[in-house]
């Protein structure tokens, strides 16, 4: 059974977007006011947590809360986490040793707009202030305990050596050669997958969801982060730079795998509707309640940055 797509296109994504980003945006700003010292360090932390971007992590965990009957600001600091573990992975990839960027989200990478050592302390930073965040959320709420510990897990495994750290490693190991498709998605659902499926797994945790609703939000998950690094890998090949706010046609100059370098661009699009299609099925037995999943799903296939 299919999402009904007349659902999808209803509901105003636009508009409940911008609404989760006002709520993040301040909940982020409130926590480093509120916990990091001013400095150079915050400020450096500051330029790179809100320097814009989607929210795309910490608006799904939101999503995936009220999916199953959750109230979502009760994720909010699941939320939070998820978008500064996000941001740090951001500052260190940008860094010379590993992608040697010099833009994102439309403005200068973290360490060229300080120096690579304030880079690496700030992506530091995040990540530990992210678990911070978590422990002080958990401890607040000792009613549900368990549930931010099991949140917490989720979020660790996901952002660690089995998940993105060690897609990262994967992905620069893969430079110098051309992978086997199948190790090209083994590696992405470590990279860019792991984290996307732990901010809905931990969400649908977080909003009290059941093992049958978090067991059908992960295959949603699962499927959504693998189409967005196929769109991301089609984006690299023909976006535009002024929209993504960052360089187009570095996956080739690098010599990297990609979807499009091994499947062709067209066989590329065809695969990421079949992952939306699958990802939309997932949400068949949540209703309207899974709306918004159900629409950043179809915006994921459809964007242009």
């Amino acid at each position: 059974m299919r999402y009904a797509r007349r659902d999808i296109f209803m509901f105003d994504l636009n508009a409940y977007l911008k609404e989760q980003r006002g709520i993040i945006d301040r909940a982020l700003e409130e926590t480093l006011q509120r916990i990091a010292q001013a400095g150079r360090l915050r400020d450096a932390m500051r330029h790179s947590l809100m320097a814009g971007g989607k929210r795309l992590r910490p608006v799904l965990c939101l999503a995936a809360a009220g999916a199953v009957g959750g109230d979502a600001g009760e994720a909010i600091a699941a939320a939070c986490a998820l978008e500064m573990i996000h941001t740090y992975s951001l500052i260190h990839d940008d860094l010379p040793a590993m992608d040697d960027d010099d833009l994102r989200r439309g403005k200068p990478t973290c360490h060229v707009a300080f120096d690579e050592a304030t880079a690496i302390l700030a992506g530091d930073a995040l990540l530990t202030l992210a678990f911070e965040v978590l422990l002080e959320a958990g401890c607040s709420h000792p009613r549900r305990a368990a549930q931010w510990l099991r949140a917490g897990r989720v979020i660790a495994r996901a952002a660690g050596c089995r998940g993105m750290v060690e897609g990262q490693m994967r992905d620069m190991a893969a430079e110098a050669h051309r992978l086997p498709l199948d190790d090209l998605r083994r590696m992405h659902a470590l990279k860019t997958g792991a984290l996307i499926t732990a901010s809905v797994e931990s969400g649908a945790i977080l909003g009290g969801g059941g093992p049958g609703q978090v067991d059908d939000l992960v295959r949603y998950a699962r499927r959504i982060g693998l189409a967005f690094q196929v769109t991301d890998d089609i984006l690299n090949v023909e976006g535009d730079p002024a929209l993504m706010g960052k360089a187009v046609g570095t996956d080739e100059a690098r010599h990297k795998s990609t979807y499009p370098a091994l499947m062709g661009l067209e066989a590329s699009r065809e695969y990421a509707r079949r992952l939306i299609d699958e990802a939309l099925q997932s949400l068949a037995a949540f209703g309207d309640a899974a709306a918004p999943l159900a629409a950043i799903a179809r915006y994921i296939l459809e964007r242009k940055r």
